[in-house]
């Protein structure tokens, strides 16, 4: 019988959609780190990863408990809709993707998101005359306004149409107003900082554990009491 059949649950857990970034449970797992990609072969779907609870986890060999613990977190960030560097990607291939400070005209910047079809004609015709490849020039042109675009790791430069919608990228921001700066980017010789690859790595969205401080929060009070007495001693010897 199946580990699913076991267990009763209260209510289906949603399973949100994989993004270009992040296709499938290896990915996931890889990304958040702390060895767990070793349990990729024990969830073999998407749907399971989401969706089975810590009792069913533990059937399947995901041992510790700090372990599933874990993962049950960083899935539930993921659910909603809370990624580590890259996640919001969509132009990503093989589990690369470039992301480029680009130019556009100011109407451009400022309407990204509208959806009415004024805003998109206004911005068809602005845009066939917007080239925004930056260079090694940190002068912005007049009328203009610099943005992080997401490009294919082989893109050489942006050019602006009316689909294509402007959007922030979390964890990335344009540093000394030309230069792209965040986690995990790798600058693309010869474009003086203003663009990078991305890459999935090992660990790049791991919660990173934090050093005990005497003994950590259990054994804190009995450490230190420990601590104080031997000093005591030493000071009466």
């Amino acid at each position: 019988m199946s580990p699913t059949k076991l267990h009763k649950k209260s209510a289906p857990a949603s399973v949100p959609q994989p993004t270009p970034f992040v296709p499938n449970v290896e990915t996931f797992l890889t990304l958040i780190g702390r060895n767990m990609s070793k349990h990729a072969s024990k969830l073999p779907s998407w749907e399971q990863l989401f969706t089975l609870s810590s009792p069913e986890l533990r059937e399947l060999g995901i041992e510790p408990a700090r372990q599933r613990r874990y993962l049950l977190r960083k899935r539930e960030k993921f659910r909603q809709g809370i990624y580590g560097p890259g996640g919001d990607l969509e132009k990503v291939v093989d589990g690369v993707a470039q992301l480029r400070v680009a130019e556009l005209p100011l109407e451009l910047s400022s309407s990204a998101g509208s959806s009415s079809s004024s805003s998109s004609s206004s911005s068809s015709s602005s845009s066939s005359s917007a080239s925004s490849s930056l260079t090694s020039t940190a002068t912005l042109s007049p009328g203009m306004k610099r943005v992080i675009v997401n490009l294919a790791p082989d893109a050489t430069g942006y050019q602006h149409e009316a689909s294509n919608q402007v959007k922030k990228f979390a964890h990335m921001k344009i540093h000394n107003g030309f230069m792209i700066k965040g986690p995990f980017l790798q600058p693309i010789k010869g474009s003086n900082g203003s663009a990078a690859l991305i890459k999935v790595e090992e660990g790049m969205w791991e919660d990173k554990l934090g050093q005990k401080v005497d003994g950590g929060e259990r054994r804190r009070a009995e450490v230190r009491a420990k601590k104080r007495s031997e000093e005591r001693r030493k000071g009466l010897a």
